[in-house]
């Protein structure tokens, strides 16, 4: 594979620059993934069906919902209309990063735009801003952070016997602290500080108001449109 910018940590081992980026979301990973695998498994879900759900769906709160659906007994049909609506968000993902892979062959951007996920796309934006288009570390960076999910689901799933309720253990906070971090990874000055909060104030006022399902969508782009007014009333 190769790349149209090489500097730092890339030059020297890609693979080892995806090793060092990725580490934040695997970090918050083996711990989400691993509620999601004692979560399928007190629901019902076979372990094969477990882990082939991180592997072809690969998405977490999706994932995390359909196990939920599923374990009340919802209809197969409302399940898919759910993540449907949930992972729209993904449109908007891609849309922000397409710009930068314009030189890519279509079977690449195929396999790019399968892992990608909010912590994943947090990184890629972070990556592509500075100019680092290493497709060896964009493919390592989905890789490492798919198998480090499905090893916890599998993990997870293995353990869920054992664990009655995961509530207690406080795992559920991973996956705000690892959206936190990379948030702050992103952040270089206020106006980013000024855009995160206008959008976090919207995304609950949101859900305070009922809009669960679409509330990360509508912040986003409520979010997005503000920050550019912004900017443009400062330039002027």
């Amino acid at each position: 594979m190769t790349s149209n910018v090489l500097t730092g940590d890339e030059a020297a081992s890609p693979m080892l620059s995806a090793f060092k980026q990725v580490a934040p979301i695997v970090m918050g990973y083996l711990p989400v993934g691993a509620a999601y695998g004692v979560l399928a498994q007190q629901a019902g879900l076979s372990m094969l069906n477990t882990v082939l759900m991180s592997i072809l769906v690969y998405a977490g709160s999706a994932q995390l919902i359909a196990v939920a659906l599923f374990a009340v007994g919802v209809s197969p049909l409302s399940i898919i209309a759910t993540t449907f609506v949930v992972n729209l968000r993904h449109l908007l993902m891609s849309a922000s990063l397409a710009p930068n892979l314009k030189t890519w062959k279509k079977w690449e951007l195929a396999l790019f735009a399968y892992q990608v996920t909010d912590e994943s796309f947090a990184v890629h934006s972070t990556r592509f801003a500075r100019g680092d288009l290493n497709k060896t570390t964009c493919f390592g960076i989905n890789y490492i952070a798919q198998a480090s999910w499905a090893v916890a689901s599998f993990a997870g799933f293995m353990a869920g016997s054992s664990i009655p309720d995961v509530e207690p253990l406080g795992i559920d906070y991973a996956l705000p602290a690892m959206f936190i971090a990379l948030l702050v990874m992103q952040t270089k000055n206020k106006l980013h500080i000024l855009v995160a909060g206008f959008t976090g104030f919207v995304s609950i006022a949101l859900v305070q108001a009922g809009a669960d399902q679409w509330s990360v969508i509508i912040a986003t782009v409520v979010g997005a449109t503000f920050g550019a007014g912004v900017e443009t009333w400062a330039r002027k």
